[in-house]
């Protein structure tokens, strides 16, 4: 794909998890991609030994530069990237402002309320960069560099080229910083909201013995929708990604508290991807198509009626 020198020298992550890391293999098979990619992640200031060694591992096996600090990371470079959780955001971009370089995109990939985007922006743009209020709309894998995005700010029409160089999937919407994550925010009521209504739904059909039938019943009401394999997808994915999840349904519920609305269903879901997220269980591939074995792990975790 033709541009990827639109990206000219050095391209800096601030967060190298599974989003950055999918990002960058997806640019490595964009022909002419060379730019010089350093990162910086807060867990190699994490007090466990384990979880610092875990990420430098990350760092070497993706052929970056592990930068000691944000500042460090993003220092010379003329593209970065933020893409920590939805908690960290804004604390992430301030903390790395004073190593931008001038003129530097900055890409807000995080997902947050667009009232903290546009706090964000105000620091990046007043330290000589330029903020893109970006949304990533759906799961980074199995897309990775083209997953579909949405730009929108002041300076969208100028990253556009950037991100097209990168062989990103990014279109442009029209309006002010915040914009497209207002998007993305009130699209998350449904996705995971959803999620969370699955779980509570199929942990409360299994304990009462009675999952498989509601499940079929659903499949009646919405046919198409294959209940069991959804629900099987949709438990692994809080377990594996709940705490991130809620998050951003915090984000999410201060975007409605800040419309003016009840944000009672959204606070609800940040408890379910919450608790479920916190209890640390893996799933095996097999495991993973089973929505059964899945609800048996979390329930297993989770207090009984008699406790």
């Amino acid at each position: 794909m033709a541009g990827a020198h639109a990206v000219a020298g050095s391209i800096a992550f601030i967060g190298f998890g599974e989003a950055a890391q999918a990002f960058l293999a997806g640019w490595r098979t964009v022909p002419g991609f060379a730019a010089r990619v350093s990162a910086y992640d807060i867990k190699t200031d994490s007090p466990d030994a384990a979880v610092r060694e875990r990420k430098r591992a990350d760092y070497a096996e993706a052929n970056v530069s592990g930068a000691s600090t944000a500042p460090e990371a993003v220092a010379g470079a003329s593209a970065d990237f933020s893409v920590v959780t939805a908690d960290q955001a804004h604390e992430a971009a301030v903390a790395a402002l004073p190593g931008l370089a001038e003129g530097a995109f900055f890409f807000d990939c995080d997902s947050c309320a667009p009232q903290t985007k546009a706090r964000t922006a105000k620091g990046v743009d007043a330290a000589g960069g330029r903020y893109v209020d970006v949304a990533v709309m759906a799961p980074v894998h199995p897309r990775l560099h083209r997953t579909p995005l949405l730009i929108s700010g002041p300076h969208a029409q100028a990253a556009a080229p950037v991100l097209a160089g990168l062989g990103m999937a990014a279109a442009i919407h029209d309006g002010p910083v915040g914009s497209a994550s207002a998007i993305k925010m009130i699209r998350s009521i449904m996705m995971k909201g959803l999620e969370a209504l699955v779980c509570e739904c199929v942990l409360a059909g299994t304990r009462a013995g009675v999952i498989d039938t509601v499940l079929e019943s659903l499949d009646d009401t919405y046919p198409g929708f294959d209940w069991k394999k959804r629900s099987a997808y949709m438990l692994e994915r809080v377990m594996t990604h709940g705490v991130r999840r809620a998050a951003e349904m915090r984000e999410v519920a201060l975007t409605i508290d800040l419309l003016g609305l009840d944000n009672a269903m959204s606070s609800a879901s940040v408890d379910w991807q919450q608790t479920i997220g916190e209890l640390g269980l893996r799933a095996t591939a097999d495991e993973a198509a089973d929505y059964r074995v899945l609800a048996g792990k979390i329930l297993a975790r989770l207090p009984s009626p008699e406790s």
